[in-house]
């Protein structure tokens, strides 16, 4: 692979894309209020503008509101320090240090503490910028750095505000893909014959899950703000076609009920909680000696290899799988000769098989999840 080809995989990762967009806008922004303050408004002090701007420049449009407004509250209060500093005591190395506490001091006010800092690095600007021209232009002043905190929200606004709700799809799926292996390496494992090395590797990689899904809770959380007062969520996306049910558990149909990321979530941590019970399971029967019944081991790792196929792919045809392990735990129950020893090992196998068919029904077969092909760079 060349260099070329390499740098525009990466640009095609959905973060890499939406970090390099907020660069484009963020230089966009402060360009516009820098060209805006110079040629339109004559400005002596362009700074301000383009400066407010950049701060006002957000990951979402809610968060540029906020901060935007929180910037304009605090760059006026620290245009208003110097102003009143700088009239009445004039521009000395002592009042530039009270400035600079006071600026400190007000940063800790509640409502403005993300952007408090302004109102002292305001100051610094204005008193260090030949304050003696600058003290008649207090209204304008005000003026440049609402201009600015302005075109950082239009711009944030109108070039592609991010919906994260796509990136949280990536992760649903991811999980779901990563479980269906791990479950369909034991199911292949446990027909023929696994060791406590394999199993430990079954652990690993679900205790790795766990680590992604926290991950993925912080895009969700991001993508529930990214949604907020963005133009972007009033534009309808067209329905993907539904997919397929009942093909691990037999759970209910959820009769077209939108299911959220945050539901969606919760129903991945349980199954990967009940997979390291599972692997857990495995891995301490690797310790115990004696023959597995060969009735079990075939039927079991047939419906944990199709479970794993379902839980990957949610348009695989495998067969459900819920009665086929009441079924299994039936017939054991009457087969003679099963030694009392084994059913405790056999019963947890088929019971944590039972709770991660029912919790991953649900993730398995929602589309929404599943249509990571479709999602554009930034959404």
């Amino acid at each position: 692979m060349t260099v070329v080809s390499r740098a525009l995989d990466a640009v095609r990762r959905p973060h890499v894309a939406t970090d390099l967009l907020q660069i484009l806008k963020a230089v966009v922004a402060a360009t516009a209020a820098w060209w805006l303050v110079l040629y339109v408004l004559d400005s002596q002090m362009p700074f301000l503008a383009p400066w407010t701007a950049l701060l006002t420049v957000q990951s979402t449009v809610f968060r540029s509101l906020s901060r935007g407004l929180q910037t304009l509250v605090a760059s006026g209060l620290g245009i208003l320090v110097s102003f009143v500093i700088g009239s009445l005591l004039g521009v000395h190395l002592w009042t530039f240090a009270l400035a600079l506490v006071v600026g400190m001091i007000g940063s800790r006010l509640p409502g403005i503490r993300a952007e408090g800092v302004a109102i002292a690095t305001t100051a610094i600007f204005v008193l260090g910028s030949g304050f003696g021209e600058q003290q008649p232009l207090l209204v304008e002043r005000l003026i440049e750095v609402a201009l600015g905190v302005a075109v950082g929200v239009v711009v944030n606004l109108l070039i592609l505000p991010p919906l994260r709700d796509r990136q949280a799809a990536a992760y649903v799926d991811s999980i779901n893909r990563r479980m269906g292996a791990v479950l369909g390496d034991m199911a292949d494992s446990f027909a023929e014959s696994w060791d406590t090395d394999r199993a430990e590797e079954w652990f690993r990689e679900s205790a790795s899950m766990q680590t992604e899904l926290e991950t993925a809770w912080r895009t969700v959380r991001f993508a529930r703000e990214s949604g907020r007062v963005n133009p972007r969520r009033r534009i309808p996306r067209p329905l993907g076609r539904p997919g397929r049910r009942d093909r691990v558990g037999a759970g209910p149909a959820r009769s077209g009920r939108h299911v959220g990321y945050e539901e969606l979530l919760n129903r991945v941590d349980e199954g990967v909680l009940y997979l390291r019970h599972l692997a857990r399971t495995l891995r301490d029967a690797s310790y115990t000696e004696g023959a597995w019944d060969d009735l079990f081991r075939e039927r079991w790792s047939g419906i944990v290899r199709d479970a794993g196929r379902a839980i990957a792919d949610p348009d695989a045809d495998v067969e459900p799988v819920q009665h086929r392990l009441t079924a299994l735990a039936s017939q054991l129950s009457d087969q003679k000769g099963l030694p009392r020893s084994s059913w405790p090992v056999y019963g947890s196998l088929i019971t944590s098989m039972e709770l991660i068919a029912t919790i991953v029904d649900d993730v398995a077969s929602d589309r929404e999840a599943r249509e990571i092909e479709r999602s554009s760079p930034t959404s």
